[in-house]
């Protein structure tokens, strides 16, 4: 019952610091589009691994990209994981340069094994991140009185509550799904002000999203021995696409407090919507102790509607590879028992401009999982290095250093029980 009131502290400590620290994710003036930054759908492990996750199956870890893999699970286990990160990201554009420091809420989750053939999980985590600022100023060399500088701001996200199980319907086979309460908030505005000596008035629009709806993923894994040291998993996920219950409005603010100002606001729901997901991977695994794995995931986001505007984005595909190792599972020393990760990832972001791609993006990754002292729990850190390339010569490039930190609680509970 100690391990128990432990980790019911940990979970409700992080609970609230994830809540506080959620609110300043992301300074990206790419999330000025669409529904932002997507968040990365991983656990600890699968960040230090390049961001494969689809053939994973980890007995001491969640893995929430696959709902299959929650079968991994021994009997007598209940796992908390939660995780943060801290990031530092340059921003330029061939001219003008600016850096940005933030933190974010990674995840929460749970998981625990329901019978012999089945287990469950559940968890909050972000879908999206919302967050820039920006001013951009227009010339007017024939009337200076209308040259005019504009601002952009823009924060919030989407956030989904999932709850999850994975059921093993054959010796090799599982299947899962996980249902997500899917929702949150996004606003935007945009100001414009002009020279003091101009007779225009400065004009304020905010465009305000609020969204509640569902999310679906479904997964399977087969996985196949090869004599006593060798095995290799295939995993394969889907989530259909869907539109989007939300409330939005257009509000504008003609004017300010000096020179008096007229506000008018309209109410309307827009058409808007997630798309179809398919991922698939491979995982091989030899003697419990090196693991090497690859996924691919493909997004048709340019069937997707935005704020009533059809064709508002091109389709997202990523590849990841990564890698697992521990040199001895039997070891005496600390060292021996360390899981040290590798990973890299090329990606093609959904983010559209002016009709075309916006940018690529690459990523490389490592980490360890530091394991605690006298128990099961794992802490894992890791540090990656991402790349936004843009596409055209105007649109900005971003580096960014990011390091994450999970902590993976793993309590034997349910000494009674037992299930083989």
């Amino acid at each position: 019952m100690i391990g128990y009131r432990q980790t019911l502290l940990v979970f409700l400590l992080m609970m609230l610091s994830g809540a506080t620290i959620a609110q300043n994710n992301t300074n990206s003036p790419y999330t000025r589009y669409g529904y932002g930054q997507l968040a990365d759908q991983g656990s600890g492990n699968s960040k230090a691994m390049g961001g494969v996750a689809y053939g994973l199956r980890d007995k001491y870890q969640v893995n929430f990209a696959n709902p299959a893999s929650y079968t991994a699970i021994d009997s007598l286990t209940f796992i908390f994981d939660g995780g943060i990160s801290l990031q530092n990201t340059n921003f330029s554009n061939g001219t003008v340069k600016q850096n940005a420091k933030n933190s974010s809420f990674d995840y929460i989750t749970m998981q625990f094994r329901l019978s012999k053939w089945a287990a469950m999980s559940l968890g909050l985590l972000p879908y999206s991140n919302v967050g820039y600022s920006m001013t951009e100023y227009r010339e007017d060399p024939d009337y200076p009185s209308q040259s005019s500088a504009l601002q952009y701001y823009g924060d919030g996200g989407l956030h989904q509550l999932y709850l999850g199980a994975g059921f093993k319907i054959l010796k090799n086979l599982s299947v899962g799904a996980n249902i997500s309460y899917l929702w949150g908030d996004m606003s935007r505005s945009r100001y414009q002000s002009f020279s003091s000596n101009s007779d225009i008035m400065p004009l304020t629009t905010i465009y305000g999203t609020e969204v509640t709806s569902y999310k679906l993923d479904f997964g399977a894994q087969y996985t196949q021995q090869f004599g006593k040291k060798h095995s290799a998993t295939v995993g394969v996920v889907f989530s259909p696409g869907h539109d989007l219950g939300n409330d939005s409005y257009v509000q504008q603010q003609l004017g300010n407090s000096t020179t008096g100002y007229s506000t008018s606001q309209r109410d309307t729901t827009m058409t808007m919507g997630i798309p179809m997901t398919l991922g698939a991977g491979v995982t091989y695994v030899y003697d419990d102790r090196l693991t090497v794995g690859v996924d691919v995931m493909f997004q048709k986001w340019n069937s997707v509607t935005f704020m009533n505007e059809p064709d508002a984005f091109c389709n997202r595909a990523k590849i990841a590879l990564g890698a697992e190792y521990i040199p001895n599972l039997m070891g005496r020393s600390y060292l021996a028992h360390i899981k040290y990760r590798l990973g890299a990832y090329y990606s093609q972001p959904y983010y559209k401009i002016d009709g075309v791609r916006a940018a690529n993006e690459y990523g490389v990754t490592a980490g360890f999982g530091l394991p605690l002292p006298r128990s099961r729990s794992v802490l894992s850190i890791s540090a990656q290095y991402v790349r936004t390339q843009g596409k055209e010569a105007q649109f900005l490039n971003e580096n960014t250093l990011r390091l994450c930190i999970g902590v993976t609680f793993n309590e034997r509970w349910f000494w009674k029980r037992k299930v083989e």
